[in-house]
């Protein structure tokens, strides 16, 4: 029993950084109904700029998390604005290949500046306590806290707040909404700027956890944190949430009963089933077009 805990305890972790990318894919996708294949690298920059303010400014963790945030944000803000603003009337194509890549830009730039693996400092002092044969790390404690709070503080947001009305009514009919005085352009602007701020604090998390990064380390990720929106209904925000922690379950449970090259292979499998079983998620809902 004690393994079995330590194993769901591991997965908490794991499924929370899944989370927190899984929901910037799905508000992207709920806003303008398409899918930024670049966020995955989002995810990797915030790990970069982590390693920055860590190594040459020593930062703690906590400013560090809201000047990771505040950077990634920036950048997404910036890139939906040169890159997808342009193209909200295209094809949706000419939308995925422009995501595609400005996430080879992204992995490309990252390796001419750092070709090699970096050793992420640790900003968290990590202390750990035995209850019976059970070991809990205060660094996998902080990660679940931290990373359900930013799940919750968007939640209210999106659930609460005028601005999230805004995004909520954006996405039910976007070209209905400019008559009522909404802003769209800034509240796609803070949609991306949101989705991009979690994944870079998702990034500085994972870097915490498994100090060791690169320039493609957004990729698989970034694959896996989709499959969890989907899994969970794209373009749900409580769905994305569910949908990182039943993938994070998955992949550590798999790794604890079998051998860990199987994580990858039930993962993706996760999906095919339920895209066939249930196309549209397990909170997502049809919308049927009519012809």
């Amino acid at each position: 029993m004690a393994y079995i805990f330590q194993q769901l305890l591991n997965a908490l972790q794991l499924g929370s950084i899944y989370a927190l990318i899984a929901l910037g894919y799905t508000m992207v996708y709920g806003i303008l109904t398409m899918i930024n294949f670049a966020h995955g690298d989002l995810f990797m920059v915030g790990a970069f700029f982590c390693l920055i303010l860590a190594v040459y400014l020593k930062l703690p963790f906590v400013p560090a998390l809201l000047l990771t945030m505040t950077g990634v944000a920036c950048l997404g803000v910036v890139i939906e604005r040169l890159a997808y603003k342009p193209l909200r009337n295209a094809p949706r194509v000419s939308a995925i290949i422009t995501a595609l890549g400005v996430g080879l830009f992204l992995e490309n730039f990252t390796l001419a500046l750092s070709p090699y693996p970096k050793n992420l400092p640790s900003l968290i002092g990590n202390a750990t306590w035995k209850i019976g044969a059970l070991s809990i790390s205060s660094l996998q404690v902080i990660i679940i806290v931290v990373s359900l709070c930013l799940m919750l503080v968007l939640d209210f947001i999106v659930q609460r707040t005028k601005t999230g009305m805004a995004m909520r009514a954006i996405s039910w009919d976007k070209s209905i909404v400019p008559l009522m005085g909404v802003p769209v352009n800034r509240i796609i602007s803070l949609t991306f700027a949101l989705g991009a701020g979690l994944g870079g604090a998702a990034g500085m998390m994972y870097g915490q956890a498994y100090p060791v990064i690169d320039y493609s380390m957004g990729i698989l990720i970034g694959w896996k944190a989709f499959i969890s929106a989907v899994v969970g209904g794209i373009g749900n925000i409580r769905g994305a949430m569910i949908g990182g922690f039943i993938l994070g379950s998955t992949e550590i449970m798999t790794a604890a009963f079998f051998p860990s090259t199987y994580r990858d292979f039930v993962a993706f499998t996760l999906l095919l089933i339920l895209l066939i079983v249930r196309p549209y998620g397990i909170l997502g809902t049809p919308h049927p077009q009519k012809v």
